[in-house]
């Protein structure tokens, strides 16, 4: 994607924030020139006053220059608050709908498109990009169009005095805000496409170290993790200092243009002056004016270095926001379904890149308020079931339908509410008990709360804890052992009031003696629902209406 092509797309998703951002942009402008006028004025009324003392001339009106230079310090302190108010308040405006409209487009993607990134890279995206985007108005957008207003605004208050004055002094601006930045740009941009894939690999494998610990230590790789880790910090600062380095260069550059723009000024208004052509007092005016003219470039090149680096983390939030999902939801609103039954019908599947169909031909039914365990080995496609009931890939070839209705027909978000799902993989937040089971019914009170802790068999342990369901669990959970955390989760699945509950691998962690209790549990308590259990033990299968048994290599499943 072009940088050109890059920028607009940023703009366009800025729209609502408009208001905000120009507003921002006039009081930063609004600011700069009271700054400018007040030393470009305070030089010619001083000037003034040592003429009229020289001379000794006593008529001097002293009043409004000192009453305008009051106001414009006025100006220039209030506006300088108010524009840190307005634009940080549109920033975090941004900020709030970058976020949203991330997770808006991220949603769709998951599961299926989602794997294929490193939850490192992902992390990184989400947080580090997104943050990288805030720069776009507040340090790159708004500097860049106040120079250029101001710029404009300025030359032509120089044009009435000498059109000689006005071209040196916006020739040297533009060489100092334009120019330099853009020859120093140039030596930046890989630099900061490099910091950016660099920080990114960073973060993947800190994360990685965290998550991976147990492993590293086992097999004595903690030195080669942290070489590793060592190898990618010195990288980044390596082209940090490159840039600290060209950034200070171009700052150099910028003053050496400032006090040339002054030296040329003075060498065209000084015979001027001596030709009556500009008054005395205004030389002084002039030469001030030229000087703080420079404050609206001054944050040019930070734009300029920064710009690189924002582009790079734009593009690399638009590649996922622009995937394809892989499952796509129908123009009409999803159907309203009387009963609850669900069938498959000759479905075949396959991943993607996959050599053989994980599951081929698959036709079964089960009925509202039945039990169905689909039992078989790893890899024989069991929570492949799952994720096609939840509509998280598309079946290759055959039907599934929910009452008379094909999953086609129906909203992944609308589906996914007759389902209640227990995963093989258990998620926690890093919160206390109570929220994480308020997860799943937000109204739910206390005596509901406790009801599905007991037939998930650990209201005993919250209860011994000193805070109770205001117990927190810690990142993912940490804080309880792994069978607490899959009861936990259990518990937060029989919570939701929905008529398909889905049991998949739900003993994982646990004893062959407490799996097979809690199931009887859970499904004496979940009397009312359909009941899909996946499993490859034989944990509560006495319970089952039916039994379907699947096998790798796409074999027909076996029914009882």
């Amino acid at each position: 994607m072009s940088s050109l092509k890059t920028i607009l797309r940023l703009l366009n998703l800025f729209r609502p924030c408009w208001g905000w951002m120009l507003l921002g942009i006039l009081l930063t402008l609004i600011t700069i020139l009271a700054n400018v006028g007040l030393l470009a004025l305070a030089g010619w009324f001083i000037t003034v006053m040592g003429i009229a003392g020289a001379l000794g001339i006593t008529q001097v009106n002293y009043f409004t220059p000192a009453a305008a230079i009051r106001g414009l310090a006025i100006a220039r302190t209030a506006g300088r608050y108010a524009e840190r108010v307005i634009t940080h308040e549109a920033t975090f405006r941004l900020l709030a709908r970058l976020r949203v409209w991330f997770y808006e487009h991220l949603e769709p993607l998951a599961p299926a498109v989602l794997q294929t990134y490193h939850s490192g890279d992902l992390l990184s995206r989400i947080r580090a990009d997104i943050d990288h985007l805030q720069n776009f108005y507040l340090r790159i957008l708004a500097p860049v169009m106040v120079a250029v207003i101001g710029i404009l605004i300025i030359g032509g208050f120089l044009s009435r005095y000498e059109y000689n004055i006005m071209l040196a002094t916006i020739s040297f601006l533009i060489i100092a805000g334009v120019l330099l930045p853009l020859l120093v740009n140039k030596q930046l941009k890989k630099s900061g496409q490099r910091i950016i894939e660099a920080q990114s690999q960073l973060r993947s494998t800190v994360i990685d170290s965290i998550q991976g610990m147990g492993e590293i230590l086992l097999y004595d790789a903690e030195i080669k993790q942290q070489q590793r880790l060592e190898h990618l910090s010195e990288a980044i600062l390596h082209e940090q200092e490159q840039q600290t380095r060209l950034t200070a260069w171009s700052q150099q550059g910028m003053m050496l243009c400032a006090n040339l723009a002054l030296f040329s000024i003075l060498l065209i208004a000084i015979p001027l002056v001596n030709q009556h052509y500009i008054l005395p007092e205004e030389l002084p005016m002039l030469a001030f004016l030229v000087l703080a003219s420079f404050e609206t470039i001054l944050p040019l090149p930070q734009a300029f270095r920064l710009l690189p680096e924002t582009l790079a983390s734009a593009r690399r939030v638009f590649a996922i926001v622009d995937s394809k999902p892989s499952v796509s939801d129908p123009d009409h609103p999803s159907p309203q379904p009387s009963r609850f039954d669900l069938e498959f019908r000759n479905v075949c599947f396959r991943y993607p890149c996959a050599e053989s169909d994980t599951l081929h031909d698959l036709s079964f039914r089960l009925p509202q308020g039945k039990r169905l365990a689909i039992v078989g080995e790893s890899g024989s496609g069991k929570t492949t079931i799952c994720h096609l009931l939840l509509k998280f890939y598309e079946p290759k070839g055959g039907i599934i339908c929910l009452g008379n209705n094909s999953l086609t027909e129906f909203h992944g978000e609308d589906l996914r509410r007759y389902f209640t799902v227990v995963q093989q993989q258990s998620f926690l937040f890093n919160s206390t008990i109570r929220k994480n089971l308020l997860l799943a019914k937000p109204e739910a009170h206390d005596q509901e709360l406790e009801t599905v802790c007991r037939v998930a068999q650990i209201h005993d342990f919250i209860m011994s804890q000193p805070e109770g369901y205001d117990t927190w669990v810690g990142e993912a959970g940490v804080q309880l052992s792994g069978g607490q955390v899959r009861r936990l989760v259990i518990a937060r699945a029989i919570l939701k009031d929905a008529p398909i509950l889905i049991l998949d691998e739900p003993g994982e962690g646990l004893d062959t003696v407490t799996e097979q209790r809690l199931i009887d549990a859970v499904i004496d308590y979940k009397k009312h629902a359909s009941i899909l259990l996946i499993t490859h033990k034989k944990a509560a299968l006495n319970k089952m209406d039916s039994i379907i048994t699947l096998k790798k290599h796409s074999s027909p499943p076996y029914i009882q």
